[in-house]
């Protein structure tokens, strides 16, 4: 199929990857006059977004402006042009429309009234359609074509039919993800793409992704949730961040809401060849002052109770037995019997329960990809490349990445709507 510009009036528009950034660019492309095809690699658009918030899609987050980019951290300036243009009541107003309901739940964190991340997919593909953008799926980018710094179009190949095809084009929206879940099509296509044509990748690396541990401890505690803890981060034995909130013991180490959160840094720490320790506090509503006394009234009062009984009052039953392990106290010895040092020993431990940190998992188990192509090589007010005219990038292949909450995916319907309005009318 050739898509050639014999209409110069109708600008012919292609977009690579059918994710949410890529979805909301070919429809919004579409509206502003542009004939529009948008290639997936998969069988089906939106495999990944189908996943996204355990299957319930975190669409975006109930928060102003300024706290939402500071989610992003250093490299937040670059979606202001797109967030003032297109935010958070916008995308709820978009999906209303759609006759999608949402709900705001704790944190500020939005989702689809129906908890189901498949009825997203399906009102995006379904919009789409119907504003007239053409989904050609297992449609494989093979190359971009430019010359003399302009888009001509691309080669694709379908799993059909091993032929190189050749696609003309005015402009090429590159919205093909990151590299995490590659399972669902992120397989990091999107930078070799951008490579090609001359654009820098900042080194990707998994963000939001379960860190592992050294020793058994972890794995001990195996599908044990903590509901209010506190994490503090240290690199080389200086402490660089620190969250409260939700965690989880895993088999291979740490995971849940805060450890994700701090993820990225630990990430950056290992790759250095850095030192990585996580404290966990396990009793986060106590200073160390206030901690002392309780334990010193416990004892007190249950003064011929066996140890680890005592503990029942203060510790989930999982963590009894490591307790006992690790602060080294006879689990039968009575709460009257417990020397001085004991009880302190069992307040460091219970303030700062340490692991050191092995590493982490690989994409297929990260939300979200850090690193990507460099910012400054993008125009954050119309998301076209600075390097190639009629290129456009949109998503989490772009170096942008914020913690969980919804953040990310407001990011890519954010960047993917500003490159689909600015695509038609380029010069």
């Amino acid at each position: 199929m050739n898509v050639t510009n014999k209409n110069k009036s109708i600008p012919k528009v292609i977009v690579i990857g059918g994710g949410p950034a890529g979805l909301m660019a070919a429809g919004q492309a579409s509206l502003c006059g542009a004939e529009v095809i948008l290639l997936e690699k998969m069988d089906r658009p939106g495999r990944k977004l189908a996943i996204t918030g355990k299957g319930r899609c975190n669409l975006t987050n109930n928060t102003d402006l300024n706290e939402f980019l500071a989610h992003f951290g250093k490299n937040s300036r670059f979606l202001q042009a797109a967030f003032h243009q297109f935010f958070v009541p916008d995308l709820v107003n978009f999906f209303s429309q759609l006759r999608i309901k949402t709900v705001t739940e704790r944190g500020g964190r939005i989702f689809p009234v129906s908890n189901d991340a498949s009825e997203i997919v399906a009102a995006l593909v379904n919009w789409a359609k119907n504003v007239g953008v053409q989904i050609r799926t297992q449609a494989r980018v093979e190359e971009i074509l430019a010359s003399e710094d302009r888009i001509k179009g691309v080669i694709i190949k379908n799993q059909s039919n091993s032929i190189p095809e050749k696609l003309t084009a005015d402009a090429v929206i590159v919205a093909t993800g990151g590299a995490s879940y590659p399972g669902t099509g992120s397989t990091a296509d999107g930078y070799r793409l951008a490579k090609a044509v001359g654009h820098t990748i900042v080194p990707i690396r998994p963000a939001l992704v379960p860190l592992t541990t050294f020793g058994n401890t972890a794995s001990r505690l195996q599908g044990l949730s903590l509901k209010n803890a506190g994490v503090k981060v240290f690199v080389d034995n200086k402490k660089i961040a620190g969250e409260f909130g939700e965690m989880l013991f895993t088999h291979f180490g740490l995971s849940g809401p805060i450890i994700l959160t701090i993820s990225k840094l630990v990430v950056d720490a290992l790759s250095a060849k850095r030192k990585v320790r996580i404290d966990i506090d396990l009793k986060p509503a106590l200073d160390e002052q206030k901690l002392d006394l309780r334990l010193q009234r416990d004892f007190d009062l249950h003064g011929k109770m066996q140890f680890k009984k005592i503990l029942k009052e203060l510790l989930p039953q999982k963590l009894i037995p490591v307790c006992i392990d690790l602060v080294k106290i006879p689990a039968e010895k009575s709460g009257s019997q417990i020397t001085g040092e004991e009880r302190r020993r069992l307040l460091r431990w219970l303030k700062d329960f340490s692991f050191d940190i092995s590493g982490h998992r690989n994409f297929s188990e990260a939300i979200i990809t850090a690193g990507g192509i460099a910012l400054n090589e993008v125009d954050s007010q119309t998301m076209q490349s600075k390097i190639v005219q009629g290129l456009f990038f949109a998503g989490e292949l772009l170096d942008i990445d914020a913690d969980t909450g919804g953040y990310n995916l407001q990011a890519a319907f954010s960047t993917g709507w500003l490159a689909g309005q600015s695509v038609v009318g380029q010069e």
